[in-house]
């Protein structure tokens, strides 16, 4: 069985080979590639995320499929919060944002929508699952 870190690359070569897009268990979800920063290494890291936009902005959820604990990347952002982000051919830097109280809630209930597992990885875990949005920068 293959680590997370060939399952990444798989996903990652796919994604850059194919325009964004990605097969699978990935076909018809939105993915783009967020680059961030470790929080401990300072080493560069790029991870697949699932997306949804919110009018020019694009938005991510630590789900890590309802673990107990938040994804790496996660930490990555809260640690060093300027990124870049690739969604098809395009590549930009961004800047990740927590959100919070009502903003949070409504996009959150909206990628419920979306995407309805989410309920199950919600009820998995006892942590509340972070919605991030990620804002282009100039």
């Amino acid at each position: 069985m293959a680590n997370g870190n060939d399952y990444n690359q798989r996903i990652i070569d796919e994604f850059r080979a194919n325009g964004g897009k990605v097969g699978r268990e990935w076909d018809g979800y939105h993915l783009l590639l967020l680059h961030s920063t470790g929080a401990k290494t300072g080493q560069p890291r790029v991870n697949p995320v699932g997306y949804r936009r919110d009018s020019d902005r694009f938005v991510v959820l630590a789900s890590n499929g309802g673990a107990p604990t938040h994804p790496d990347w996660y930490h990555n952002l809260r640690a060093n919060p300027q990124v870049t982000v690739e969604v098809g051919n395009e590549r930009f830097g961004a800047s990740a944002r927590v959100t919070i109280n009502g903003e949070r809630d409504r996009l959150w209930r909206e990628f419920k929508k979306e995407i309805p597992v989410l309920d199950d990885y919600e009820h998995k875990t006892s942590r509340q699952i972070p919605v991030v949005v990620l804002e282009r920068v100039a």
